[in-house]
C-alpha cells in the first residue's frame, strides 16, 4: 500500500444532507484528510481559514443556499468576564482543571454518555459507543489534549492526577495561534454550574497564559438557539469574505 502524503490536501464535497441547525435547509460540507507530518500546520492554517476538525477530517460549510455558518475566535488578551461570568467562575472556584495527553477513559465515556443521552438524544453522535468515544479523542494527527475539570478534593491541584469527581471534559487542538476547542461535554444535572460558560472561560485564560490570541468556537448560526452562547464572549472576530473582522453585538440587536 502507497503510504505517501500528497504535498497538497485533496479536497472532496459531501452530498447535501438535512441541516441540523436551521429547518428547512440542507447542508454540504467540504473536506480534507489531516494525516501525514504536515498534519498541525494543516490543520493550524485550515482552522484559521474556517474548518473544523473532526477526528482526522477537516471540513467546513459548502452549502448552496446558505451561508449562516459563521467562524468564531475569541480575542483572548482583550477579553473582559461579564459579571455573570464572574460569577460562574466564583460558583465553580472549586473545580481543578488538568491537561492530559489525548486518551479515553472509562470515566470520561460514562460522563459523555449522559450528556448525549440528555443534550443530543436525536444527534448524529446519539448512539456513539466506547469504541467510537476513543476513536474520536485518540484519531489525531494534530496536537491534541484532553482537559479535565473536577470537583477539588483534599490535596488536588498539586499533582497531576487530581481525585474528585469528573465534571467536564474538553477535547482541545493546540495550534500556533491559540487553542481550538473541538468538543466539550459535561455534568448536564449541574445548571448552576454553567459548565459551558465556565470551560470557555477556562480556555481563555489557558490561552492567555501561553501568550497567544485566539480560542477557536467553531460555528456561529445566527437564528439558531443552539448557538447563541457563543456570541458572549466579547470581543471576538467572525471570519467574512472579507477576512476576520471584529463583531458588533450591537449591530445584531
Amino acid at each position: 500500500m502507497n503510504t505517501q502524503t500528497n504535498p497538497s490536501p485533496q479536497f472532496y464535497l459531501t452530498a447535501p444532507a438535512t441541516c441540523p441547525y436551521l429547518p428547512g435547509q440542507l447542508e454540504r460540507k467540504v473536506f480534507t484528510h489531516l494525516v501525514g507530518p504536515r498534519a498541525a500546520e494543516m490543520n493550524d492554517l485550515l482552522t484559521q481559514g474556517g474548518f473544523r476538525r473532526s477526528q482526522n477530517i477537516a471540513y467546513r460549510p459548502a452549502c448552496e443556499t446558505c451561508r449562516a455558518c459563521i467562524s468564531v475566535r475569541i480575542l483572548a488578551d482583550a477579553f473582559e468576564p461579564t459579571r455573570s461570568m464572574r460569577r460562574v467562575l466564583a460558583t465553580n472556584g472549586d473545580i481543578v482543571s488538568t491537561i492530559h495527553p489525548a486518551q479515553p477513559s472509562t470515566e470520561q465515556f460514562s460522563l459523555f454518555r449522559r450528556y448525549l443521552d440528555d443534550r443530543h438524544q436525536q444527534g448524529g453522535m446519539s448512539d456513539m459507543s466506547a469504541l467510537d468515544y476513543a476513536i474520536m479523542v485518540e484519531d489525531s494527527h494534530v496536537n491534541t489534549r484532553i482537559i479535565e475539570y473536577r470537583r477539588r478534593e483534599p490535596g488536588d491541584g498539586i499533582g497531576d492526577k487530581p481525585k474528585g469527581e469528573l465534571l467536564a471534559v474538553a477535547l482541545t487542538d493546540m495550534m500556533s495561534d491559540g487553542l481550538s476547542m473541538v468538543y466539550s461535554f459535561f455534568e448536564t444535572e449541574l445548571t448552576k454550574r454553567s459548565l459551558g460558560t465556565f470551560m470557555i472561560l477556562d480556555h481563555i485564560s489557558r490561552t492567555r497564559a501561553l501568550g497567544l490570541p485566539h480560542v477557536y468556537l467553531g460555528y456561529w448560526v445566527k437564528g439558531s438557539a443552539k448557538m447563541g452562547y457563543k456570541t458572549r464572549f466579547q470581543p471576538q472576530e467572525h471570519l467574512t469574505a472579507r477576512g476576520w473582522e471584529r463583531f458588533d453585538p450591537a449591530a445584531e440587536s
